[in-house]
């Protein structure tokens, strides 16, 4: 791997990683268009330990307030009965359908799942879903209203993004605005939500980044930094921008972009494998 394609993915993994249009779907739509060949699953997953250390920096006061009051509510009878700590939990259960399916799963998630066309496809379905989602939510239900039920069903949503192009945070938003979560609210447990699951798979499939001819150590740790610095400053943007915006714009790009790939493929521009 060249050091420009490593910059090159840094790049896009922290721009995309937030964004509802696929992080995992562009790395390996960039690499086939540009530089011939797939990256493959683990250094996405490697990459995307950069754009959660940026989670974790912005909302450093939320997740240790979370933290914090998990530790104290396995003792505290009172401290159980907060907002807070039911939190904490749907974030633990909520990351549960991903960590087991990605296990059961590894190796399609590593090769077919990675076919063009299937990305392709993912990209314009679940556009059209987010689409409705915006449309027809109620969006009237605040972060403080979750519910464990909401948890639950959001960690299989995020599950979904096993399969490049379907979009993790993309996959929870669509999910949480039918639930009647309001915008920024399901944007904002979204990115919560990834964290333990994005950390586990980077953990794991670190080894096999390394194997074969993949990046050195030093172009890991470059990718992750790009990842996490451009990261940051899409949190700060996207949560502002959904407070007063539609997500209709990433519709409106996920479906162009997957039609031109479709075309692109089907004219043999560009390698479905």
């Amino acid at each position: 791997m060249s050091w420009l394609e490593v910059v090159v993915l840094g790049l896009v993994q922290g721009l995309t990683e937030f964004l509802p249009i696929s992080s995992s779907g562009h790395l390996r739509i960039v690499s086939g268009l540009f530089f011939g060949h797939d990256p493959g699953a683990a250094f996405t997953a490697v990459t995307q330990i950069g754009t959660e250390l940026a989670v974790i920096i912005y909302f450093a006061k939320d997740i240790g307030n979370l933290v914090a009051t998990w530790f104290r509510g396995l003792r505290d009878p009172e401290v159980r009965a907060t907002q807070e700590y039911r939190m904490a939990w749907m974030v633990i259960i909520g990351t549960i359908p991903i960590g087991v399916l990605g296990v059961l799963f590894k190796d399609q998630i590593e090769t077919v799942a990675r076919n063009l066309w299937l990305i392709a496809t993912t990209l314009v379905v679940f556009g059209i879903l987010l689409g409705l989602a915006e449309r027809y939510g109620r969006q009237e239900r605040p972060l403080e209203k979750l519910t464990m039920r909401d948890g639950i069903i959001l960690g299989f949503a995020q599950a979904m993004a096993l399969v490049p192009g379907v979009s993790r945070s993309g996959g929870t938003i669509t999910v949480g605005l039918f639930l009647g979560l309001e915008r920024a609210a399901a944007v904002r447990f979204s990115f919560l939500l990834a964290i333990p699951a994005v950390f586990a798979s980077g953990l794991f499939t670190l080894p096999d980044v390394f194997a074969g001819d993949g990046p050195s150590p030093a172009q890991m740790i470059v990718a992750v930094v790009i990842a996490g610095v451009v990261g940051y400053a899409v949190i700060a943007w996207l949560l502002k921008f959904v407070e007063k915006n539609t997500v209709y714009v990433f519709v409106a790009y996920r479906i162009a972009l997957g039609v031109a790939l479709m075309a692109a493929l089907a004219i043999g521009a560009v390698s479905a494998t």
